[in-house]
This record gives structure tokens, sequence and C-alpha cells, in this order.
């Protein structure tokens, strides 16, 4: 159904051609329609005026002799040298005529309308020929010319068929420029097409030139765009899990060698407590990153579970405080919580604000030195709630704030200069962010080393 559906929709070129054609045969309809009509019009009142004025003529002529009967049938005469038929009608009845069609049109009406000196214009079907009747009393009776009308009119109606012949040739370039316009406007989309259909085949090295009207060129513009971003995300997935695979890879080594060695009988009873301990730490190591991919697979869902509730971010920051103040004075870390408000309550999720917050502090106390701080504060701002993480530690370069919450980029640039964790920890905050509908950010602390600020939005009813 839907092949059919697209077939009977037809191409773009084919649309264009169709309405360049509709336009051009309406417009041509329309201008002929027009033209005809009024060249006939013009032609006939033309023909008509002409008419009128030789009538006028001949009847003063007519009139201008001493002899009635013979002024008129002299301007008879004269008429027929011109090749204007006419009939003339005398007092007694007598009729004159140069031909047969002058006296089928100077019907009994008509003389009498003469004789009583009624001057005749208008024009007659005579036996399906038209034509144009003058007629004019006179002092010995009357005259009436006729005219064809396909004489009085032959010169406009050679105009009437050239303009037609104009409006058909016009219409036939109308066509073909519309054919042409339409191949031109289809070829780059056609071209962005295709190119569209390899992206979703799996080629990444797709460009398209950005050529043709504002609109087509900018399709172009975004598939190259799309290109370019799809094989950034890849490239990034590619390295992600390259990255996990030797993260998995190196506890699963160490594991496999000591559960060998102990499977075989060669560690000494002694070490067999070290043996084990070291095997649980690895153990441990690769529980804590499939937790990690775990999490972060369950934040990339549609749906990730999120339950709000009214939330005082300054209590949670002082719960925070109870528990990282130990762990980081464990190791010579000073811990500071700020608080910038007295309270400062929200409706949002807040054990998703603390397994972010957590993530945060748990990359913190990582790099940073013993007595160099780790801050917590907790503001008001214009429309949304902060909680800010910031350490003392080395910080981040203005390269690695732009990819902070990309999986396994910081992990990779900074294995083996600074201790790092599994490389997931700042991916996951990220998502939780988009989680709770706010946003987090990467900078530069005033502490000297990383800044990272939570932003959710403030309620608008409370």
């Amino acid at each position: 159904m839907k092949v059919t559906a697209d077939r009977r929709s037809g191409s773009l070129s084919q649309r264009v051609v169709v309405l360049a054609v509709g336009i051009a045969v309406l417009t041509a309809m329309l201008a002929g329609l027009l033209a005809v009509g009024l060249t006939r019009t013009s032609a006939d009142e033309s023909a008509r005026r002409t008419l009128s004025r030789i009538a006028d003529g001949a009847a003063d002529r007519a009139d201008s002799g001493a002899a009635a009967r013979v002024s008129q049938a002299r301007a008879v005469r004269a008429l027929g040298t011109l090749g204007i038929e006419s009939a003339s009608v005398g007092r007694g009845g007598a009729i004159t005529s140069t031909s047969s069609l002058a006296r089928q049109a100077l019907t009994p009406a008509r003389q009498r309308a003469l004789l009583a000196g009624r001057t005749l214009s208008g024009h007659d079907d005579l036996g399906g020929t038209l034509v144009l009747v003058e007629g004019r009393p006179t002092a010995a009776g009357g005259i009436l010319l006729v005219q064809r009308r396909s004489d009085a009119t032959a010169d406009s109606d050679r105009l009437v068929r050239r303009v037609l012949i104009a409006l058909a040739i016009a219409a036939v370039v109308a066509v073909v420029v519309g054919a042409a316009v339409a191949r031109r406007l289809a070829r780059p989309l056609r071209r962005t097409a295709d190119a569209a259909h390899a992206l979703a085949a799996g080629q990444r090295d797709v460009r398209v030139p950005v050529e043709g009207p504002d609109e087509v060129a900018e399709v172009a513009r975004a598939l190259n765009s799309l290109s370019g971003s799809l094989s950034r995300s890849e490239g990034r997935q590619r390295d992600f899990l390259l990255s996990v695979s030797h993260d998995l890879r190196t506890p699963l080594t160490g594991i496999s060698g000591y559960a060998e060695s102990l499977a075989s009988g060669v560690v000494p009873t002694e070490e067999t407590a070290r043996v084990g301990g070291v095997v649980l730490g690895e153990a441990r190591r690769l529980e804590r990153l499939v937790g990690d991919l775990l999490d972060l697979a369950r934040l990339g869902a549609d749906q990730p579970a999120v339950t709000p509730g009214r939330t005082d971010l300054v209590a949670l920051g002082h719960d925070i405080e109870a528990v990282w103040s130990r762990r980081c004075a464990a190791v010579g870390v000073p811990f500071v919580f700020v608080a910038a408000t007295r309270e400062a309550w929200t409706v949002t999720d807040a054990a998703r604000v603390r397994q972010l917050v957590d993530g945060l502090l748990e990359n913190a106390l990582r790099v940073t030195p013993s007595g160099r701080p780790v801050v917590v504060e907790v503001r008001r701002e214009s429309a949304t709630d902060v909680v800010e993480v910031r350490d003392g530690g080395p910080g981040l370069t203005d390269d690695d704030l732009a990819v902070a919450f990309e999986p396994s980029v910081l992990h990779d640039r900074y294995r083996g200069i600074r201790p790092v964790g599994t490389g997931l920890g700042l991916a996951i905050v990220g998502r939780l962010a988009d989680v709770l509908g706010g946003t987090v950010e990467a900078g530069h602390a005033p502490e000297g080393g990383a800044r990272f600020t939570l932003r959710l939005p403030r309620p608008s009813d409370r």
C-alpha cells in the first residue's frame, strides 16, 4: 500500500511540470479569450463606424443633386464601384440593389423605416451570413448599405490567429522551461535522498554539494552536518567500547591468573589470604564497572524511574556533608559545605540528586590532593536552584569542558596521568541531570580545580 501511494503521488519534477503546463495552458486560454474578445469587439466597432461614415456620405451625395431620384441612383452606382453592396428604395416603393444580399437585407420593415425618415444601424444574419447594416433616409426614399462581417474584420481575424499562435508558442516554451526547472530542482534533492539512503545503509563519508535554492541548499547542509555528527558519534561509541573492553579485561585477567594459581596449588598456604584479597579487590572493581554500565543503560531508557517530591536542597546538602566530611578527612582533604540560603525547597527526586552529587564527589575526591578542599554549595538563582561541586585538584582544560560528559573521553585522556575511575561517572551525571529536567555544566573552580554546576528548574507555582 505504501509503494502504491508513493507511486501515485508522483515525483517533484512531474508535479512541477504538471503545474507549469497547467499554468501555461490556463494563462494562454485566459489571454486568448481576452485578446479575441477585445480584438473582435474593437474590429466590429471600427467596421460599424466606417460603414456609418460611408452611409452618411452616400446620403449626402444622394441629396446634393437637383433631381433626387437621379442623385440617389448615382450614389448607389458610386457605392458599387467601391465594392460596397447597397440597395435603395424610392417613394413609390421601387427597389434598386447592387447585390442579392443587399436586396435580402432591405426587408419591408426597413423600407418603411427609411421612408419614414429613420436612420438604421445594426447587424443581421442573412442565411447564415452575418452582415453589418447601415440605412439612411434620402429625399428620394432611402439607401441601405450592407457589408459582410467577415470582410469587415478580415484583418482583425488574421491578428487574432497570430495572437493565438503566439500564445500557443508561449505555452510550449513555458512547458519546456518548467520541465528544465523541475529537473534542476529535483537533481539536488535526488542527490540528497540518495545520500540519506547511503547514511541509512551505514556509509558515513557521505557529502552532497550545497547548491540550488536556499531551502534545497539548507537541506544539503543539514544532511552534511548529520553525516559528520553520526561519524563523530559512532567514533566515540567505538572508542567507548574499546575502553570498556580494556577495563573489563584487566580485572578478569588478574582474577583468572590468581584463580589458576589457587586451583593448581602453587600458592603457599600463608599467601592464600593475600591472593584472596587481590581476587576480591579485582572482583569488586569489575562489579563497580558493570554497575556503572547498567546505570548508564538504565538512564538511557525512554522512561527512567523518577519519583519527584518536595525536597529542601539545603537539608540534602547537610546530609551529604555528614557522610563526605568523614570520607574526605580520612585522606586529608577538607570538606566544605556552603549554604547560600537558609532553605531551598523544590520539587525533584532527592535520591537521584544525591546519586548525581555522590558521583561528582567520587571524581573530586579521587583527583584532589591532600590539603586541597572539596566544596559543595547550594544557592538560588532567578529561576533555578543550584547545587555545585568544586575541588582543588588539577582541574580541566577548556577542551575538556566540551566533552566532560562523554563516556570515557576524559578517562582515555588522563589514564596514567592522574587517578581515573571507570570513565562512566560523568556520563551518568549528565544523564541524571537530563532525567531530573535540569542541566549540568563543567567549568573552572576558584579553588583551582574543576567545577560542576547542577541547575534544577524551580516550580513556578510555589
